[in-house]
């Protein structure tokens, strides 16, 4: 399993923003300083994050991004899944539907992969932006 560049960029900023005052707005010329992010591809993640209901995002010379709800009720799997999609650690994980393999019907890895599966979705359910170790330095 990989978490891509894009998600680690989004887990980061976001990071940085709950780290902040509930009411301040984060600009991405800030963020992408604090956390060394590129700014253009900073700015397609927040847009993304925008779009999923994670951020809420202010106009004009005051603007920026701030949390669209508490803190600690955004997980890191909310922000996974609206950078990536779905959570799938293999192709038939988590899923009845035939995945292609011609073992599918009697496969002795599925179980095992969805063991993995469940146990990765509850590990970033779990941890949000609440948590006190990622408050800013």
């Amino acid at each position: 399993m990989h978490i891509s560049r894009k998600s680690d960029y989004a887990l980061r900023a976001l990071a940085y923003i709950a780290g902040q005052k509930p009411e301040k707005k984060s600009s991405i010329s800030e963020i992408a300083e604090a956390e060394a992010i590129p700014r253009d591809f900073l700015a397609k993640i927040l847009k993304e994050l925008t779009r999923a209901g994670i951020l809420k995002s202010f106009q004009g010379v005051t603007g920026g991004y701030q949390l669209a709800k508490p803190r600690e009720t955004v997980s890191f799997l909310d922000v996974v899944e609206a950078m990536e999609g779905p959570l799938q650690v293999n192709l038939c994980a988590g899923s009845d539907i035939d995945c292609g393999c011609s073992r599918f019907s009697n496969c002795s890895m599925k179980t095992f992969w969805d063991e993995v599966q469940d146990s990765l979705k509850k590990t970033l359910t779990a941890a949000n932006f609440g948590d006190p170790r990622l408050r800013s330095q």
